[in-house]
């Protein structure tokens, strides 16, 4: 009798406990199922009463795309064209323009444009505002849209109104539409550094990115001669979470990479490296800007909290989230931010972006002016009349002195050129210079 007591006592607590939640859970329901009936009530007087007749399929998509873009600037619906489109980008070959965007108070913002695109040429910047696309206003259009009427023929002129911080007021930029095909990795030898210029995280970057780093790393006979490697990672608007991962790994030992930490905790993943080093060792120094986003501020974070490379440049874009692209019927698809990620100090980037260790500006380039006097004559002790020579050196050493002297004379025309890039060897040689560690 005590346990059957008990045991109604028990079912008693529970009914009393469990009705009130129950009853919870259906009014929620029932506030969910009416705002439903609204959404189909006014669906059925537009498609009857608006002044024009309407699609009835292009409006369920613009309700859709309402739905999602209401969240957060990332997710989005994609129409059957787009996420066909938005294959092939990832693939490494589409047609536009070769910028990266977002949304910032209504208006497009540029994330970064792409190296060697039309875009790029036409010295559209990171940061830039798109406030019209041929004259027509794109405030209060979603992203899409607005990249929708940036789309066109490959060959085909538009015209982009840009607001630029340090202009007075914003300008008209021509730019001819052309098929945009990404070199995921190019590089170059600079002096006794290895350049590696990654510019988008396709399905290519990282095969593109070992195969390169051997081929110069060859050039220079050797990873003995050479002092390091730059990782340029700037207006790299980001691209395959998965290609982050490997290219990071490419340069870790071992150790936590990224982490991804969803609304379930259960759903959060942690990639770690894998032993094996593409750099042998070497010093690497990334360099990052505002231009640089998502996947590329994930290899940034990581490099850095391993402390395996220094990271120079300015505070990159800030975007911490991670999108999955979620097929739909009908060949459409969901672009849905799914997880934060998290560089291995446990940090989120996002709206915060990562840090350099060295910051280093890009000095805007000044319109060439034609000077009438050039720079005052400088002569030295070996440009006097019957200076005596130097008996101390060999004609072998005096080569060598001649070559390192090029090589620097080299080093100040890249300052010029490109003086974020130029800051980076200059740390790696500094560092070379002092040695090996014991």
């Amino acid at each position: 009798m005590a346990a059957l007591g008990g045991t109604l006592a028990g079912a008693i607590a529970t009914t009393q406990i469990a009705g009130p939640l129950l009853a919870q859970e259906a009014t929620r329901n029932s506030s969910v199922y009416e705002q439903l009936d609204l959404f189909g009530d006014i669906f059925e007087r537009i498609r009857s009463q608006y002044v024009e007749e309407v699609d009835a399929a292009e409006l369920i998509e613009a309700a859709i795309d309402g739905m999602l873009t209401s969240l957060d600037p990332h997710s989005s619906y994609l129409s059957p064209d787009d996420a066909a489109a938005m294959r092939v980008q990832t693939s490494g070959e589409f047609g536009g323009l070769g910028i990266e965007v977002t949304q910032e108070e209504g208006f497009v913002k540029v994330v970064s444009p792409i190296d060697g695109t039309p875009a790029a040429e036409a010295g559209i910047e990171a940061g830039d505002i798109i406030t019209h696309v041929d004259g027509e206003s794109v405030l209060g259009l979603t992203l899409d849209a607005a990249v929708e009427k940036m789309r066109g023929p490959v060959g085909s002129e538009i015209i982009i109104t840009v607001a630029r911080e340090g202009e007075q007021e914003p300008f008209d930029v021509s730019i001819i539409r052309d098929t945009i095909e990404l070199q995921a990795v190019r590089a170059r030898v600079q002096g006794e550094t290895v350049v590696l210029r990654v510019t988008t995280f396709n399905d290519k970057t990282f095969p593109n990115l070992e195969e390169k780093l051997v081929e110069e790393v060859e050039k220079l006979g050797g990873i003995e001669s050479v002092n390091g490697f730059v990782l340029d990672l700037r207006n790299n608007p980001g691209g395959l979470l998965t290609q982050a991962i490997k290219v990071s790994d490419a340069f870790l030992e071992e150790g936590e990479i990224v982490s991804t930490r969803g609304r379930d905790p259960a759903d959060g993943d942690r990639f770690n490296a894998t032993p094996g080093d593409l750099a042998q060792g070497k010093p690497i120094v990334v360099l990052i800007n505002g231009g640089s986003a998502s996947a590329s501020e994930i290899v940034a974070g990581a490099l850095k909290d391993h402390r395996r490379a220094i990271i120079v440049g300015t505070k990159s874009f800030g975007k911490g989230s991670v999108q999955t692209i979620m097929p739909l019927r009908g060949d459409g698809a969901m672009r849905l931010t799914t997880a934060r990620y998290y560089t291995p100090s446990g940090r989120s980037i996002q709206a915060l972006g990562v840090s350099p260790d060295v910051i280093v500006q890009q000095p805007r380039r000044e319109p060439d002016t034609e000077e009438e006097d050039g720079p005052p004559l400088l002569r030295s002790e070996a440009d006097l009349r019957g200076a005596i020579t130097n008996d101390s050196l060999s004609e072998d050493e005096i080569r060598q002195i001649q070559e390192d002297r090029a090589k620097a004379e080299a080093a100040a025309e890249l300052r010029e050129e490109d003086y974020q890039l130029a800051y980076a060897i200059d740390i790696l040689k500094g560092l070379s210079a002092l040695g090996p560690k014991d």
